[in-house]
């Protein structure tokens, strides 16, 4: 808990009000829930596009071969993958998740894709991270940041362990700019994503928050003006899908 913050203290999790100390474990419950069908899951929140949205988040990356990477909540490993034509044989990724269940089924999945060397798996927070300063050239997260309880903390976070150049990259579900096609998004969002996580996943509670995380998160322009606040210069954000996601991007300086 944050040294300021009383047990009093709330914050939301979907649309609940709920103690911050208990997020965390709440959120836990959910992706140890959705950790074995998070392909599913992505496909019914992203009419399944998710894979396109990686592949453009991955190709527009500022990194090299060579280079030190750190993929937040990347248990499954889908952007790493991605990153690891970018880096090379003489680069290294690191996969960092809070859930133990999410990193197993990323390591799964590298190791029976034959990748198994330039690869190390740390189950970390985001708030709090184990590695020095000035650790990694790049640090990319996708879909993860609204799950974090104190997404400020974070952001500072991957400020501190990039080096001086290095880019923070951040790829999350944010605020429909079409007027006509929020309707249509929430009640896809609302009414069909829960029923698909109870058909195919046996947890429409999950999905439902899911889908309610993605509201209660910042839109654009907030969540620029956090990373700007976290210490990150050159800002900037492009929509995707007309901003059912977006790509955040900072630097260190």
């Amino acid at each position: 808990m944050n040294p300021q913050q009383t047990p009093s203290d709330t914050t939301h999790f979907g649309f609940r009000d709920v103690p911050v100390a208990e997020k965390q474990k709440l959120v836990a419950e959910v992706f140890s829930s959705v950790a074995g069908n998070y392909d599913l899951m992505n496909d019914a929140m992203s009419l399944g596009i998710h894979r396109v949205w990686k592949r453009f988040f991955v190709a527009t990356c500022q990194v090299r071969r060579g280079a030190r990477v750190l993929d937040l909540a990347g248990g499954t490993g889908d952007i790493a993958a991605l990153l690891k034509d970018r880096v090379g044989d003489t680069g290294e990724l690191v996969l960092g998740d809070i859930n133990g269940d999410m990193l197993r089924v990323g390591r799964d999945r590298m190791t029976n894709r034959g990748n198994v060397r330039g690869f190390d798996y740390v189950q970390c927070n985001a708030q709090s991270l184990p590695f020095p300063d000035a650790s990694f050239d790049l640090v990319t997260m996708a879909f993860g940041l609204r799950n974090v309880t104190d997404k400020d903390a974070a952001l500072r976070e991957i400020q501190r362990v990039l080096k001086v150049g290095g880019q923070a990259r951040v790829l999350e579900f944010s605020e429909v700019q079409a007027q006509w096609f929020k309707p249509i998004y929430d009640f896809h969002s609302f009414h069909v994503l829960p029923k698909l996580g109870k058909l195919f996943a046996g947890d429409a509670d999950s999905y439902q928050y899911l889908a309610e995380s993605i509201r209660k998160h910042p839109p654009q322009a907030e969540l620029q003006a956090m990373m700007e606040a976290a210490g990150l210069a050159r800002c900037s954000y492009r929509n995707l899908s007309a901003g059912i996601v977006a790509i955040h991007t900072g630097y260190k300086v």
